[in-house]
């Protein structure tokens, strides 16, 4: 396993640890996206690492996709995520659900800590107001200790993987872009 490949698994590593947590804390509160939603993926700003999407160029480049994945991005100027399937029936709309990158996973079942630090769920409006007990149930349940992901730490996780690529934020489509480039870069010149 070359270098590259072994910073992807660190980080697949770090996703695995979040899922778990996510998991955990899902079935605790009882919290849950709406089946085939997807609204959180529409947002226009959303900014990502590169770190967070080397599993997905690299799997996009073993499979041989990742100059075709390349070649759309750099062809698309929407700022909507470009590995959202609106399209899809699936419970959500990413169709590269495995290799979707950290913001993705955290999004919804994490929290922030405050100034005061507390810590405070970031979730959506469709959570909240669909959800409205639950939510205030988490809300309670996280200030009396109720274990949560924190962004700010699986963020700093990424940054000891490589802290050059797991640093600086892009827009979500311009991350993607630049992850397929450092992987089509490093095995063209391997």
């Amino acid at each position: 396993m070359d270098h590259l490949e072994q910073q992807a698994a660190a980080v697949e590593a770090v996703f695995s640890e979040l899922d778990a947590a996510i998991r955990q804390f899902q079935e605790h509160t009882t919290l849950h996206c709406k089946w085939g939603c997807g609204k959180c993926c529409f947002k226009p700003d959303i900014e990502a690492t590169i770190l967070e999407f080397l599993p997905f160029a690299l799997h996009a480049y073993h499979q041989g996709l990742a100059e075709s994945w390349h070649t759309r991005l750099l062809a698309e100027a929407s700022p909507t995520c470009m590995i959202l399937n609106p399209t899809s029936t699936a419970a959500g709309l990413c169709s590269q659900y495995a290799h979707r990158g950290l913001i993705c996973r955290l999004f919804g079942y994490s929290a922030r800590t405050n100034k005061y630090n507390q810590k405070e769920l970031v979730t959506c409006q469709v959570i909240k107001t669909d959800q409205a007990n639950a939510y205030a149930n988490s809300q309670a349940a996280i200030a009396n200790g109720l274990p949560v992901p924190v962004m700010s730490h699986y963020y700093f996780q990424l940054q000891s993987i490589d802290p050059d690529l797991g640093r600086s934020f892009y827009p979500i489509n311009q991350a993607l872009r630049l992850a397929l480039e450092k992987v089509m870069h490093h095995y063209t010149y391997r």
